[in-house]
């Protein structure tokens, strides 16, 4: 089975190599490429047809995005050239050529207002930029495969990993330099190892060899609900157990008025994943011991 990986230098996609399991090629791509991977620029909208139109792929996984969430505010066209219109591409390449597609999707493409975990059929009501250039990549999806099966969407949240950038390495740096920290505590959602989430990555690619049927949209992260200023306490206490913190910085809760952003952020954006964990036949690791095998696999310290 041949996919070809978008993001292959990202956080995620170090992660899905990392974890492919047997029986996949792999044509592995990022924007600047090197290292053996194909130069991809998901911003060229020409160039994602192409690229599936030389491989002829089994499945696009898409793992690569704009996810500067803030600076999506000021770059709003490029932001969706790579989130939406990129998308609209590989799906119009497939329509074209064969194929089928994972998309990988935001906790962000909803409004967080509800109070209440989001389950897959749920209407998008995205705040910003980033969240509305990501729904379009859905809708793109949806609108060219949606009938024919051949596109999935898998919806993460607050995804973080032993390496690139994410909130949780931010957090391990800053326990480092400072003594007190100010986190924003009235934001709630759940954090997604990049372990876990390319396992079940792959669970969706690999149960298209049993025939397995995919419902259009997913939802994944790992088990129970947390804050931003609960990862960073985690972060800190994982940290110290681990010995890679000799102390941790005391943390203070704060509210997102304390801490404007240019972009506007869900409150809640917890996501309803019991259904698709099913279907995945995965079970969830509970987010803090997720959290704990991220911060044991830091190949060298930030």
């Amino acid at each position: 089975m041949k996919v070809l990986l978008t993001g292959a230098a990202g956080q995620l996609g170090q992660a899905l190599i990392g974890r492919m399991p047997d029986g996949i090629e792999l044509v592995a791509s990022s924007r600047s490429g090197g290292n053996g991977l194909v130069a991809l620029d998901l911003a060229d909208a020409t160039a994602c047809r192409q690229v599936v139109e030389e491989h002829r792929p089994d499945w696009v996984l898409n793992a690569g995005a704009y996810t500067a969430v803030d600076k999506a505010e000021a770059e709003p066209e490029l932001a969706h050239a790579v989130n939406g219109g990129a998308p609209r591409a590989f799906a119009e390449a497939i329509q074209a050529h064969g194929g089928r597609m994972l998309q990988l999707s935001t906790d962000f493409v909803f409004n967080g207002q509800q109070g209440s975990p989001y389950r897959v059929d749920q209407s998008r009501d995205p705040l910003g930029v980033y969240g509305a250039s990501k729904a379009s990549g859905e809708k793109a999806v949806e609108e060219l495969l949606g009938t024919s099966g051949q596109g999935v969407v898998l919806r993460t949240s607050w995804v973080m990993g032993p390496v690139g950038k994410n909130f949780a390495l931010t957090m391990l740096r800053l326990h480092r330099e400072k003594e007190q920290l100010g986190v924003v505590a009235d934001q709630v959602g759940c954090p997604s190892s990049t372990l876990n989430l390319a396992t079940a990555c792959w669970a969706v690619i690999t149960s298209s060899r049993d025939e397995v049927e995919l419902p259009p949209v997913l939802h994944w992260c790992d088990g129970g609900a947390a804050s931003w200023y609960d990862v960073s306490v985690a972060v800190g206490e994982l940290a110290m157990d681990l010995g890679l913190l000799q102390r941790a910085a005391t943390v203070n809760p704060i509210s997102t008025a304390d801490y404007p952003t240019p972009a506007t952020r869900p409150g809640y954006s917890l996501l309803d994943c019991q259904a698709s964990r099913q279907v995945l036949q995965l079970e969830a690791q509970p987010w803090r011991a997720a959290l704990k095998d991220v911060l044991q696999a830091i190949p060298t310290n930030p």
